[in-house]
């Protein structure tokens, strides 16, 4: 089929609206929920690590989806679609807090496996829809746009959460959490109406899925920066799930300012990627510079908040680096998805098989490793050896973007 007008960027903008909602609501599990099970609930953070990777590990279904919208153009139908799911799974892991410990660990198991099915097919499709319904010449920026749309929503949903919580009870956060899963849908339905009869029609071709992966991985460029996004995400997602934790045991913060404080986070996140885009576009630096920057100003956050530093400042440290490394990142992954034309889906599940293996592994890693040093260390000393494990990667992950991240073709516009 021909290609239709490509997206402006007030559609580009509603458009991203979908990352917006897939973020509020992703953000919950990883934070709130792992922090009440192990705080509030006094269960060990190896179960919390353990649903959070089954989550991720249901996402290894994202080639799938994204070879799905390579084959047609229904890519909307499954945005909606992995949208309900996933807003679904997060109000059954709301309810489960508050039933006894047995019912809970049934009702978790199948509320994580629909979270993580509705992430990787929402996302997914969401970025292959994006990559091809937008031109050549915006790619780059809205890749940025995206992003940082995906943070907002963390953003506000962990704000208004945790303003929501107060006072906390089992029966609050259903509600809570029902009131911004429907929010999320909302906002998903009108970010997606109509969307994609303005879109790019994607090629129909009818090679088989097990074919579509050998080629995208059979490209040197494709091979590196997947390694590139398993070792950054390896590095920013072993402080995900224990730092709403970090702040309740070590900070005493109860539930609600915990999650405010992930916020906190969030935000510093959105004000770096702001930071970076506007550098780049100013011609100061570039976002290889930046994403390198980014990976050792996270590992700095990440050993003064270890090293007992005050709790703020360290907090915002983290999130700015964090923000300056994923622009460069996630501007690279849709310059190479949108190189490699009639599997931009496809490429893009490939990158998002990698970075669902890598926040499974750091997730079981860290709770895991968490629950060890916490036997035979003091809590502050258990999550600062943690913090520097973690450090110690992102410094390594600098020192691959310096050679992955400069040896991708086409230059985003600005770069």
């Amino acid at each position: 089929m021909s290609a239709a007008v490509p997206l402006g960027w007030a559609g580009i903008g509603r458009l991203c609206l979908v990352n917006a909602a897939i973020g509020g609501m992703s953000a919950l599990p990883l934070n709130l929920f792992n922090r009440l099970m192990t705080v509030e609930l006094a269960l060990p953070a190896t179960l919390s690590g353990f649903l959070i990777a089954l989550h991720y590990g249901v996402q290894l279904s994202r080639p799938a989806w994204g070879y799905r919208s390579d084959r047609t153009q229904a890519r909307v139908p499954v945005i909606i679609g992995g949208m309900v799911t996933l807003c679904l799974g997060m109000i059954a892991a709301a309810w489960a807090v508050g039933l006894p410990t047995g019912a809970a660990l049934l009702v978790w198991v199948l509320a994580y496996v629909a979270i993580g099915l509705g992430i990787g097919a929402a996302g997914t499709s969401f970025l292959a829809l994006l990559t091809i319904a937008t031109s050549e010449d915006k790619r780059g920026v809205s890749a940025t746009i995206a992003w940082l749309f995906l943070i907002g929503g963390a953003i506000l949903t962990s704000i208004c959460v945790g303003i929501g919580l107060e006072p906390y009870s089992p029966e609050r956060l259903v509600r809570v959490v029902a009131i911004a899963a429907a929010g999320a849908l909302i906002v998903t339905l009108g970010a997606t109406w109509r969307m994609e009869r303005t879109g790019v029609v994607p090629s129909t071709a009818s090679k088989p899925l097990a074919e579509a992966l050998r080629e995208v991985w059979a490209a040197p460029s494709a091979r590196r920066f997947t390694g590139f996004v398993f070792l950054s995400i390896l590095a920013f997602q072993l402080s995900e799930p224990v730092f709403e934790t970090f702040a309740g045991h070590v900070h005493g913060l109860p539930p609600g300012d915990s999650t405010k404080l992930s916020g906190a986070k969030d935000g510093a996140a959105l004000l770096g990627m702001l930071a970076s885009g506007g550098l780049v576009h100013l011609r100061i630096g570039s976002l290889r510079a930046w994403a390198i920057v980014g990976c050792i100003l996270s590992a700095v956050g990440l050993i003064a908040l270890g090293a007992g530093a005050p709790l703020i400042p360290g907090t915002v440290t983290l999130g700015l680096g964090n923000g300056l490394f994923a622009v460069g990142a996630i501007g690279s992954m849709m310059r190479l998805a949108s190189a490699n034309k009639d599997a931009e889906g496809t490429t893009m599940g490939v990158f998002g098989a990698a970075q669902a293996i890598a926040s499974g592994i750091a997730v079981i890693a860290a709770t895991t490793t968490l629950d060890l040093l916490r036997t035979v260390l003091p809590d502050g000393a258990a999550y600062g050896t943690l913090f520097t494990l973690e450090a110690i990667l992102f410094l390594a992950a600098a020192l691959m973007a310096a050679r992955v991240l400069g040896a991708t073709p086409a230059p985003i516009p600005g770069e």
